[in-house]
């Protein structure tokens, strides 16, 4: 198990000492995407009337809202990993059973298109 590390960090104008066993660079990065967030809503016309419940509540949703964004993406791209592994699977044995047969190429280079030895359109000297 790595190091904990400790690292003071400003959230919302704020000196926090966090740790973890995450990396320093890490930690930062978290506290600036608080920053970044705590910005944003701030920006928000009615933030500055808001109880402090209500904005916590505020980033709260916002930040959950971001996690289940960044979730579907990634399950939208396992999905896709899992559907191209999949078609992979299915062209190798489609190739060892044609290669069974004796009427696939044997190896990438007769695989490869032909192209045309007069030159397909370029002009030659």
């Amino acid at each position: 198990m790595s190091a904990k590390n400790t690292v003071t960090v400003v959230i919302g104008g704020k000196i926090i000492r966090l740790s973890g066993y995450e990396s320093e660079e890490y930690l930062q990065k978290v506290s600036q995407y608080l920053n970044n967030k705590l910005k944003a809503l701030s920006e928000m016309r009615g933030y500055s009337h808001m109880t402090q419940e209500m904005r916590q509540s505020l980033l709260a949703l916002n930040i959950a809202d971001d996690y289940f964004k960044a979730k579907n993406q990634a399950d939208l791209f396992d999905e896709e990993l899992r559907k191209k592994e999949q078609e992979i699977y299915e062209l190798r044995q489609t190739i060892a059973e044609l290669e069974a047969k004796g009427e696939a190429p044997r190896n990438r280079s007769e695989a490869q298109p032909r192209t045309n030895p007069q030159g397909g359109g370029k002009n030659r000297r």
